[in-house]
């Protein structure tokens, strides 16, 4: 309200001076205000200000020994000057602007830390285990291992003899059952006196050879037929007037000589101068048998005649199946036996095995004849071969190879053209059998295969027939087929003979 008596024009102009003083006084304040009330976050300046005490702080500490900080599992205050170990879990309290440290969860069973500090190691008593006392603790951890080892075998066993009974049991058992359990040896024993007796019949006797041969097919027990003498009434039973019995005594003879041994591999030599065939047979999934020569048994058969009864056979009219038998027991006598393979060449067996590979319906001796030819031969090459390369040979069995003069023995007897009128056998297996002989043969007979015009004619022939095979080969996707590899055998053929 205005004051009583005053005019309205000086009325104007004193609330126009009143304005001037009231905006004086507001600009005076605002240029004059207190810090405490300046216009900035409090929150932020706190912060810059514990920052720069932090880093004025570290600076100083720079070449200094922190004091150790032993965190615990609750929130502690860290005094300037005091060093954090590694791993602890730190913050930075924004109310008190402290630095606040404790242990990490995943630290609290460690009792005993190391930190770094401008790469210095801080010096922090730690409960070390010497080396001595590493060693003590692996020698109680292994004797407990032994005695849990030995537990275990113990419990084993005694599970082994709740299932399993002693073997003597069993033969108490078998015995008030009226069943004898037998060795080989007393098989083998049994089967050869059966053979052996006059009492038995034809049909016995074939039996008991029959069970023989299942038996001497390993190494031991055909080694252990020389020991009663088994072997020879086997040899002598050769001269029998039975063509069965011929035939399966021929048969035990056979395997007798090249017994199956022992589970093994491919390739490899054996110290015992035994020489495994590379025929093998696999009788179950997972084994492989490995057809081995028995030395012992070659030798007490020479010494016994079984080579010249085996010739006699052959040399004679007999049923095929006889013969069959024969020349399976002959070729396992001669193979790897330089000294047979002499005593054959001087008892003219090339010439009974002309005959038997010349006369009718005889076809599949022929081509055993062949491939045994083919081993004869090739094994003497490899011998020899082997003896200049190693120089480990037995110098007495090379030189029993070396006195093995086969190669012009089968030139002389004709047996270049022999073989190779054996290519017009159709099956390949055959055909494949012949050329792996002419090949080896070849040295030998290279002029007479040269002079032979029905071998030329054959060879192309065949030449033209197993090209269109080959391509068949190819067309199915075969790189490496049958009928390729032959095709490369009769190629080879025809260059050497041009």
């Amino acid at each position: 309200m205005a004051p009583q008596g005053l005019p309205p024009s000086r009325m104007a102009l004193l609330e126009m001076l009143l304005g001037l003083l009231m905006a004086s006084c507001f600009t005076f304040c605002l240029s004059h205000q207190n810090p405490e009330f300046a216009l900035t976050s409090p929150g932020k300046s706190r912060t810059k200000e514990v920052e720069r005490k932090e880093t004025t702080a570290e600076e100083e500490l720079d070449s200094e020994i922190l004091e150790v900080f032993h965190p615990t599992h609750e929130w502690q205050a860290l005094r300037p000057g005091q060093g954090v170990p590694a791993g602890s879990h730190v913050r930075l309290n924004l109310q008190t602007g402290a630095r606040e440290v404790k242990l990490q969860e995943e630290d609290k069973f460690r009792s005993n830390l190391k930190g770094l500090k401008k790469g210095r190691r801080l010096d922090i008593n730690t409960n070390t285990y010497t080396s001595q006392d590493l060693k003590s603790a692996l020698a109680k951890f292994k004797e407990g291992a032994e005695v849990e080892s030995s537990k275990e075998d113990k419990a084993r066993q005694a599970k082994v003899k709740r299932l399993f009974r002693p073997i003597e049991e069993l033969k108490k058992d078998f015995e008030e059952l009226n069943v004898v359990i037998e060795t080989d040896m007393q098989i083998m024993v049994r089967l050869i006196n059966k053979f052996n007796s006059s009492s038995s019949s034809l049909e016995e006797k074939i039996a008991a050879l029959f069970d023989l041969e299942y038996y001497v097919h390993q190494m031991d027990n055909a080694q252990d037929l020389l020991s009663f003498g088994g072997l020879q009434v086997v040899i002598n039973g050769l001269n029998s007037t039975e063509p069965l019995v011929k035939e399966y005594a021929a048969f035990v003879l056979g395997a007798a000589f090249s017994s199956w041994a022992f589970d093994g591999p491919l390739e490899g030599s054996y110290s015992d101068g035994m020489v495994w065939r590379q025929s093998f047979w696999k009788p179950k999934a997972g084994s492989l048998n490995i057809m081995k020569i028995n030395p012992k048994v070659q030798v007490e058969a020479i010494e016994g005649g079984a080579l010249q009864k085996l010739l006699v056979i052959l040399a004679t009219e007999q049923p095929l199946p006889a013969k069959k038998k024969v020349l399976f027991a002959l070729c396992s006598l001669l193979r790897h036996f330089p000294y047979a393979q002499q005593q054959f060449l001087k008892l003219g067996g090339l010439q009974v095995l002309r005959s038997l590979v010349q006369a009718k319906g005889t076809e599949v001796l022929a081509v055993r004849v062949v491939t045994l030819l083919y081993d004869l031969v090739t094994e003497k090459m490899f011998a020899e071969e082997e003896a200049e390369l190693t120089r480990e040979a037995s110098p007495e069995k090379l030189q029993q190879y070396r006195q093995v003069h086969l190669l012009p023995s089968l030139r002389e007897q004709g047996w270049c053209e022999i073989t190779a009128r054996l290519l017009a056998l159709p099956e390949h297996d055959a055909r494949e059998k012949v050329l792996q002989t002419l090949g080896a043969l070849l040295a030998t007979c290279r002029n007479r295969y040269r002079q032979d015009p029905q071998l030329s004619r054959t060879l192309v022939s065949l030449q033209a027939e197993y090209q269109a095979l080959a391509t068949l080969e190819l067309q199915d996707g075969e790189d490496e087929g049958y009928f390729r590899e032959l095709l490369g055998s009769i190629d080879s053929l025809l260059k050497e003979l041009r």
